[in-house]
């Protein structure tokens, strides 16, 4: 389905040296602000304290954590089980006990509704944290692996390389704007990543597929003029795909509350960085690696003579 239809090629790649030096500083800075900030990261990384309120009426979530937050807690609030039954997660503060932080939570709970009780306190220890980091990497480790083994067996080794390239760049870009603004990297971020991951190759893979196509079909055309027409004829497809989801992705920003806030968010840079990267950074790539016509040729066919009649087949 297309909305609109380019008749003219648009020579993207007359401008991949300025693309790929974007891209290269891009990733240099998020680099950076990674190595000297680090990740915001979330209790269930850090470790902390679990306290588990209920509340006579329906709790108001945002009211809970506007009271936290005042005080100086950073803290995650969110209902649990029923409209009545509130978890806070609290990460532990150096010199500052599980017993006290949950008895300043308590104090401040009671002080807004009388009616406020603790049920439940639990301390989340860091080791958890460790582990699911360690887990988290190896996911996109084998994530990315996978990804490369995938097309290269489907294209060429030029094309697993460059959408491989192209896809951890967006991966570190968001993390370098959440280690840039400090945002809370929770386990819902991390699912985000992965999925931006999954995402952003997949627009690569209509991309390349493209472009092996064009090979096949324009045969008097040089790699540029591949590419470049390639990129244009799947326009408007990006643009029907990855505005639809877009709008689901912007509607849980706006609205998703506080538990989904920094998941659509880590979805909307992955969307926007995505374009960018499977359009503008693999594409290059596959230029700069010398991918050529002559890799997807089929086969010529071997003449022999038939000893009968010497018809040749």
């Amino acid at each position: 389905m297309e909305f609109f239809k380019i008749r003219r090629v648009i020579p993207f790649m007359r401008y991949a040296l300025v693309f790929n030096i974007i891209s290269v500083v891009t990733f240099l800075a998020a680099v950076y602000f990674l190595s000297t900030k680090g990740l915001n990261f979330s209790i269930e990384f850090t470790g902390g304290t679990l306290v588990e309120a209920n509340y006579p009426r329906a709790a108001e979530i945002d009211k809970i954590r506007q009271a936290l937050e005042q005080a100086r807690y950073k803290v995650e609030v969110q209902s649990f089980g029923s409209s009545r039954d509130v978890l806070i997660r609290i990460p532990l503060e150096k010199n500052q006990s599980s017993a006290d932080i949950s008895a300043k939570v308590g104090g401040i709970l009671k002080a807004q509704d009388p009616g406020a009780e603790i049920r439940r306190v639990e301390f989340v220890g860091p080791q958890v944290g460790d582990e699911l980091a360690q887990y988290g990497a190896l996911a996109l480790l084998v994530t990315s692996i996978g990804i490369v083994l995938y097309l290269w067996l489907r294209f060429e080794w030029r094309f697993g390389l460059s959408a491989i390239i192209a896809n951890l760049h967006d991966v570190i870009i968001i993390l370098g704007c959440f280690a840039l603004f400090q945002w809370e990297f929770s386990l819902p971020v991390l699912a985000a990543v992965l999925a931006v991951l999954g995402y952003s190759v997949n627009e690569s893979v209509v991309v390349f597929d493209r472009v092996r196509e064009n090979f096949r079909k324009l045969r008097s055309a040089s790699t540029t003029e591949v590419i470049n027409a390639s990129i244009t004829g799947v326009i408007s497809r990006t643009i029907i795909t990855h505005g639809s989801t877009q709008i689901m992705v912007t509607t849980m920003l706006l609205f998703g509350g506080h538990a989904l806030h920094y998941f659509a968010l880590a979805l909307t840079i992955g969307i926007m960085f995505g374009i960018y990267s499977s359009v503008l950074v693999a594409s290059p790539l596959l230029m700069w690696l010398g991918v050529t016509r002559a890799q997807f040729a089929a086969a010529p066919r071997k003449r022999r003579k038939d000893e009968n009649d010497g018809a040749v087949v």
